[in-house]
């Protein structure tokens, strides 16, 4: 293993961060964390046309936010900033360099200018493709001599810069996760380096950042498998020593059984946030996505994660994304938080639902989201599910009617009820005294059980599952008219059963 671990995630801004991408980051992250080494962000946007505003800034916020805090590269304060000895960190500004390497490939006869026009390289697909022949470019502009290539260039002639492969070569590698890899260089195209607008393709830039950036280990999705022998060539040319390389098993749709997708559904990690996904939950998720750390303990927090970390734990095969067992993990990341912070997390989803907190005490706040606590299993679901105590409740007759009872038999039990709490003074509208007291109500009547709780719950929320009534009368009875809402909502249901 090298001696210097540098480990670096370099995402286009080309929109959103997929929550696939988040993944990588985070085994970048961890391994670079575990072996004391350095973790890089670098932004390849020379991509120009595919670039979307806001992107590197949503990025840098979500590293920020998921507190996977790079040692260089880009980072903000109040704009973006750069930190590192390697920069620029924004291919962009890094155009100088590309070139330089470009022109010292051809120098030595591995790379070359390649003058032809889009007619004629559509014409040599359309031909490849009549006779059944791998796309490639037939070296064409390999043959023209040193005079040819110079009068072009001199006359400015549009131009590109090809890799010259050469034929018959052993490209290999040994990656982390799938092994030895082989393949003959026959099978590699002349791959363009510098495209005629003089940017840098991927190909090159990724392995001169990754060279001088003095990357250790190159962590990526498995899709870059096939890209990985031209980088090897360039490596060779450049005699360069070569990084490890690790590629990730694929994150599979529980759906579709393929790679999870854009087009199956909304898969940015701005999204998982925005409908009141934890970060810690997320992450604590997403390394279960292909890594298996051997053990029975499912909750990891981040430094926990750097601790139990290896690249020899990482699967081959892909992980099935399960947006349930997410919603288990963000459920309990929700009941560890101190009511202080549930408030201050919640307080965004409520005012999206039209609920002002601002507009009730903090114990009233604070009691109805104590209550629903235990049962979120996203931040997002609170408005609808805490409705009831801000707006009387909408319902029809028929979910007042517990199990199989008649309408008559509830109503007797709810007019009854509607006395006996009319006698209890305001200050009794408590939980333990409401409990022991209508229990002992229930008792005296001989009535059934089902038959007064079902329908008062019913009665103070409208909903068919919620919190227990006397949960609900608690956080009502802080309020000074507690008692009268109670009591008008168990009289609306009596006149829905008349």
């Amino acid at each position: 293993m090298p001696k210097d671990i540098r480990t670096r995630f370099a995402p286009s801004p080309t929109g959103m961060l997929h929550i696939g991408g988040l993944r990588t980051a985070l085994y970048e992250y961890l391994w670079a964390r575990k072996n004391n080494g350095k973790f890089i962000l670098r932004i390849e946007d020379t991509d120009v046309k595919r670039s979307v505003a806001g992107s590197l800034e949503n990025i840098v916020q979500i590293f920020d936010e998921f507190k996977l805090t790079a040692d260089e590269g880009p980072y903000w304060d109040n704009g973006i900033k750069e930190r590192g000895d390697y920069g620029p960190y924004l291919q962009s500004k890094r155009l100088d360099l590309y070139k330089q390497h470009a022109h010292q490939l051809v120098a030595k006869g591995a790379a070359y200018h390649c003058f032809c026009s889009e007619e004629r390289l559509k014409r040599l697909r359309e031909d490849q493709q009549a006779k059944k022949q791998p796309p490639k470019y037939d070296k064409h502009c390999l043959n023209l001599s040193a005079s040819e290539v110079k009068a072009k260039l001199e006359q400015s002639e549009g131009h590109v810069i090809r890799l010259n492969v050469k034929p018959g070569e052993k490209i290999g590698f040994e990656d982390v996760i799938h092994g030895k890899i082989e393949i003959m260089s026959d099978e590699v195209d002349d791959q363009i380096l510098i495209k005629s607008d003089s940017y840098p393709t991927y190909h090159l830039a990724v392995v001169v950042d990754d060279y001088l950036m003095k990357i250790s280990h190159v962590i990526r999705a498995d899709e870059w498998i096939s890209s990985t022998p031209k980088h090897i060539l360039l490596y060779r040319a450049f005699g360069w020593e070569l990084p490890v390389f690790v590629h990730l098993p694929p994150i599979l749709s529980k759906v579709t059984g393929k790679k999870l997708a854009k087009r199956e559904g909304e898969v940015s990690v701005r999204s998982f946030l925005d409908k009141g996904y934890l970060p810690e939950a997320i992450l604590n998720f997403i390394a279960f996505q292909g890594w298996n750390p051997k053990s029975t303990q499912e909750v990891f927090n981040l430094r926990e994660l750097v601790q139990e970390f290896s690249l020899e734990k990482l699967n081959k095969s892909g992980a099935i994304f399960d947006l349930d067992k997410l919603d288990w993990y963000n459920s309990h990341y929700i009941r560890d938080l101190d009511i202080s912070e549930l408030t201050a997390k919640l307080t965004p989803y409520l005012k999206q639902a039209d609920i002002n907190p601002e507009n009730y005490s903090q114990e009233f706040i604070q009691k109805i989201l104590a209550l629903e606590q235990a049962r979120l299993k996203k931040l997002s679901e609170i408005g609808e599910r805490v409705r009831y105590f801000f707006e009387d409740p909408s319902y029809e007759q028929g979910l007042l009617i517990w199990k199989k009872s008649t309408k008559e038999s509830i109503l007797k039990s709810l007019e009854s009820l509607q006395v006996f709490l009319q006698s209890l003074p305001s200050n009794k509208f408590k939980k333990n005294n409401l409990e022991d007291q209508i229990k002992k109500f229930i008792q005296d009547r001989g009535l059934k059980t089902g038959e007064v709780l079902w329908p008062l719950r019913v009665a103070l929320t409208g909903l068919e599952a919620s919190p227990g009534p006397f949960e609900i009368m608690d956080v009502f009875g802080v309020l000074e008219n507690g008692k009268e809402i109670i009591l008008k909502r168990v009289n609306t249901a009596i006149e829905k059963l008349f």
